[in-house]
């Protein structure tokens, strides 16, 4: 069962979901152990591997600092759901492989500790101790392929990588100039 931890309020930035403090370390297990400390100091002692966060407007404000996600996805987060996010955590989420799913209604749906069914298939959450179901902004299938290859850099490499192949399986064509047949000298 997948449980949601809430955090209603609104402009909730990146010192408070990993203080500066502690931006010592790129290592997530480490960086999970501040995870929301300075707005719930208990939450690392709850949180479990696939459970949620659900939160207020404009989630992620403040510094742009992939720490952010990095906190949350090594706590165990495996999604945080608001009805909408600051841009640069947003696209920080997507670079990392880190679901930000953007969903109005949400923070009025779910208290602390409720029990979610998320589909991203169907593109729903269901408050299973209510049996209410909201439907989620779509996550963009780009977005899904980078989250698959587990973040930018690891889909720039596949993607890389096909390129190259690519290359040298038309390496004939870049011998006269990209195909063209180029000019005698």
């Amino acid at each position: 069962m997948t449980r949601v931890h809430v955090f209603s309020r609104d402009h909730i930035n990146t010192d408070e979901i990993i203080p500066a403090r502690h931006l010592t370390t790129y290592d997530e297990a480490e960086l999970a152990k501040f995870a929301m400390q300075d707005y719930d100091k208990d939450f690392v002692k709850r949180v479990k591997p696939g459970d949620l966060v659900v939160a207020g407007a404009d989630f992620g404000c403040g510094s742009s600092r992939e720490h952010a996600v990095w906190a949350l996805r090594g706590a165990g987060v495996s999604a945080v759901i608001a009805p909408n996010f600051a841009r640069i955590y947003y696209r920080n989420s997507i670079n990392n492989g880190f679901l930000a799913l953007e969903c109005d209604g949400i923070v009025e749906a779910f208290q602390d500790g409720d029990d979610a069914n998320l589909d991203l298939v169907a593109g729903t959450i269901t408050n299973n101790r209510t049996g209410q179901s909201l439907t989620f902004v779509p996550v963009p299938q780009f977005a899904l392929d980078v989250q698959k290859a587990g973040g930018w850099l690891e889909y720039m490499k596949e993607h890389d990588q096909a390129a190259v192949e690519a290359e040298q399986l038309e390496a004939h064509s870049t011998q006269a100039g990209h195909g063209h047949p180029g000019h005698s000298s």
